[in-house]
């Protein structure tokens, strides 16, 4: 009977029902069991330390064939449901959740054991060295704990203490890659304070020293343990560290040296016991300041090479280490190189531009070599096209060192000078003329052409002075411009327009470098202003003498320095009209203590009006010695008459003023005016050669605009009425072409009493 009502309560599903509700209930109480006595074991193990090896692997056992059970009551409600769904839903819907959250249980159970397990095995294999094995448990038992904390119902007490195992085991393992890669790649250095300075010496105490790297019995290659000890960096993400900081001592102790000093080379030994070794030593002493290209990469070759063969020749990933070193040190390096080899072995002179592919060859070789090794990636590199515009570096340094070498020129002393004659020609170079086809000579044209011939000095430079310095200047800018023939376009460019900056500099520097020098001394102004004048006469023709053989668009016209004439004649204008303004000043300070030349019937004011003559006569005679040969003679005797102008006007005022003029006062004065007549015209000493001076003393009158007034002064200081009377001949006369009538008036009644005499006279004066 029993039998037959279970045949007929399992064909109508309900026994099977209740079957599967005792039975998941059942595996309920029994995970929850097993899930117990599970994270005891693991709070023991990891939070109390307690061992516990037979009941741990017991757990694993039960956990293990829970699992299986689960797995079988799961398939079984999944066909149930589907079968009876429309039937109870909701009765189903609770047992599936029930057993899904079995199921979460299970997995945290799962990823606890792969936890444990990884563990383990991570401490077999750091006992057998072995590294790769060690990193990669660690990063199983990572992604364990991770998963466990990804679970936000998951509140396990001891996850903090899985956490921090965790990063126990890291730090050890990470201590262990730390020790052997110590024991492996040794740096033998001298104390960092040594270094600081980069001096030679300290560096000749450097060594790497690659442990275990031989290759005697087999084929050179990194050593096993080696390779183990940097997948396993890699692995954890401390590779890249580690190896930044071998690249930085690399660089500064070895790579940078070898660059920058001529005489240190690399030495590589082998040894069986002690492995591969590189140390630098210094060879001979070297008289050279830089070392050559072909020098540099010779010896960074062979310490790369050694390197790549014995220590970076690893895979890691998909990359060699090598290529991860490379791009440490490929920027830093290639910009040493370039700033302390090849920017020194650009030629300073464009015949030798030639023989520089050389170098260029030399760079694409070394480039070529660091490929192979994979130290670089890239088709092209700084370096190497830094070799290949050689062009436009030899323009940019020429151009530098020519600014250099002029603004030393500019601040050099002036006043070593040397004389320039009317036969002095700039020494310019002789260039290839086009030829053009000279076209038959029509008789129109003979009958044009004008039979008066210009002077063969008529465009030349009058004698003179210039500074030694300035025509060194302008042999610098004409030498540049012979760089600038049958150069590149933009090194042509380059170059010209660094000879009008060498101009434009010295338009900003030498006025401002030389300013109190210029204002004291009158020797240097007038040197200067020879300077300006040189240089505008110069440029006026230095552009058109090169223009046509320079690439366009120079040679469409660009190619001109005549803008820059008016410039530099108004600069040296500037600067002799700035020294005479103080020599004038001087003269009319020295006049000022004359007293105004009136009672010299005094003693004190006759001496004191004497001592101002004389001081005057002198100053004017020390400017003509100074400036004799400096000047040319033209401008000479415009200066000297311009000052001596200035006193005898000054002179005539001061006279004219008086209003009362004794006989003895007269004679004084005609005493002291006389001199200046007799003195005046000696300040006029423009040549060396004494005998030749004579004739611009004679030409006193036309330099001297007021000696025709002031002389016609002198004789009336003397003279009597009629002879005043004759000589202004009714407004006809000498006097009279140099004075007023008032001023004739003012002087006869300042000269003579008021008598009927007098007043005749006066009555003549119209």
């Amino acid at each position: 009977m029993a039998s037959f009502v279970t045949e007929v309560l399992a064909s109508s599903g309900k026994l099977e029902k209740e079957d599967l509700s005792g039975k998941i209930s059942k595996m309920s109480r029994k995970v929850e069991d097993t899930k117990e006595e599970v994270c005891d074991m693991i709070n023991k193990r990891y939070s109390e330390f307690l061992l516990s090896l037979q009941g741990s692997e017991e757990l694993m056992v039960q956990v293990d064939e829970v699992s299986k059970e689960m797995d079988v009551l799961k398939n079984c409600v999944e066909n149930e449901i589907q079968q009876n769904i429309h039937v109870a839903v909701t009765e189903y819907a609770m047992l599936k959740q029930q057993l899904e959250k079995n199921t979460i249980i299970i997995k945290m159970l799962r990823h606890l054991k792969e936890f444990h397990n990884a563990m383990e095995e991570l401490n077999n294999a750091l006992l057998d060295k072995k590294y790769v094995d060690a990193a990669n448990q660690l990063e199983r038992a990572r992604a364990s704990v991770d998963s466990l904390k990804g679970w936000k119902a998951t509140q396990l007490p001891l996850l903090s203490a899985l956490s921090s195992e965790l990063t126990v085991q890291r730090e050890n393992l990470i201590y262990h890659l730390g020790d052997e890669w110590k024991g492996l790649i040794i740096w033998r250095l001298p104390p960092s304070k040594a270094l600081e300075p980069a001096d030679l010496k300290s560096f000749l105490k450097v060594e790497l020293n690659l442990r275990q790297a031989c290759s005697k019995d087999s084929e050179p290659k990194p050593p096993a343990l080696l390779c183990c000890v940097l997948q396993a960096l890699a692995i954890q993400g401390d590779l890249q560290h580690k190896i930044k900081l071998f690249n930085q001592v690399l660089l500064k102790t070895m790579l940078k040296p070898l660059v920058m000093y001529p005489s240190l080379s690399v030495r590589v030994t082998e040894q069986q016991d002690e492995g591969i070794t590189l140390a630098l030593q210094c060879l001979e002493e070297s008289d050279q300041e830089k070392s050559t290209p072909s020098q540099v990469y010779s010896k960074l070759l062979l310490v790369l090479k050694t390197l790549h063969t014995y220590l970076l020749d690893v895979s890691i990933g998909n990359k060699k280490l090598s290529a991860i070193l490379g791009e440490l040190i490929w920027e830093e390096i290639s910009q040493c190189i370039i700033h302390e080899c090849l920017l020194y072995s650009i030629p300073t002179n464009s015949s030798q531009l030639e023989k520089y592919n050389i170098v260029i060859k030399e760079t694409e070789e070394f480039e070529k070599s660091l490929k192979e090794m994979e130290f670089l990636q890239g088709d092209s590199t700084d370096l190497l096209k830094y070799a290949r515009d050689v062009n436009c570096h030899f323009a940019s340094k020429k151009c530098k060192d020519v600014i250099v070498a002029a603004r030393k020129l500019m601040t050099s002393k002036m006043h070593n000078t040397v004389k320039i004659t009317p036969d002095y020609k700039l020494c310019l170079p002789k260039l290839e003329v086009k030829v053009k086809v000279k076209q038959e000579t029509t008789q129109d044209e003979i009958i044009m052409e004008n039979t008066k011939q210009l002077s063969a000095w008529s465009l030349c430079i009058p004698p003179c002075r210039i500074s030694e310095s300035v025509q060194q200047l302008m042999e610098l800018a004409v030498n540049t411009l012979c760089e600038a023939v049958g150069s590149s376009t933009q090194c042509a460019l380059q170059l010209f327009f660094t000879v009008r900056n060498i101009f434009q500099l010295f338009y900003d520097v030498v006025p401002t470098y030389h300013k109190e020098n210029l204002l004291k001394f009158p020797h240097l102004a007038a040197i200067q202003h020879n300077n300006c004048m040189y240089m505008a006469h110069h440029l006026l023709t230095l552009g058109h003498y090169f223009r046509a053989h320079l690439p366009q668009p120079l040679s469409d016209g660009v190619a001109t320095f005549v803008d820059m004439v008016p410039i530099f004649r108004k600069l040296g204008a500037q600067c002799f009209l700035a020294q005479m303004n103080v020599q004038r000043a001087e003269l009319l300070e020295r006049l000022s203590t004359a007293h105004n030349f009136c009672n010299l019937d005094d003693e004190d004011n006759y001496i004191a009006a004497s001592k101002a003559v004389r001081q005057v006569i002198h100053q004017l005679k020390q400017l003509g010695t100074v400036w004799q040969d400096v000047l040319p003679v033209s401008i000479y005797c415009k200066a000297m008459g311009s000052f001596l102008n200035t006193a005898i006007t000054e002179v005539i005022a001061k006279i004219m003023m008086l209003e009362d003029i004794s006989s003895e006062d007269g004679e004084h004065l005609h005493t002291l005016c006389q001199t200046i007549i007799e003195e005046g015209p000696l300040v006029f000493i423009p040549l060396a050669e004494e005998h030749k001076n004579k004739k611009y003393q004679e030409e006193v009158p036309l330099y001297v605009k007021k000696w025709g007034t002031f002389k016609e002064l002198v004789i009336v200081l003397r003279a009597n009425l009629q002879e005043i009377v004759d000589r202004w001949s009714d407004g006809k006369g000498p006097l009279a072409m140099e004075f007023s009538s008032s001023e004739v008036k003012n002087l006869i009644r300042a000269l003579f009493q008021n008598t009927e005499r007098r007043a005749v006279a006066l009555t003549k004066i119209k």
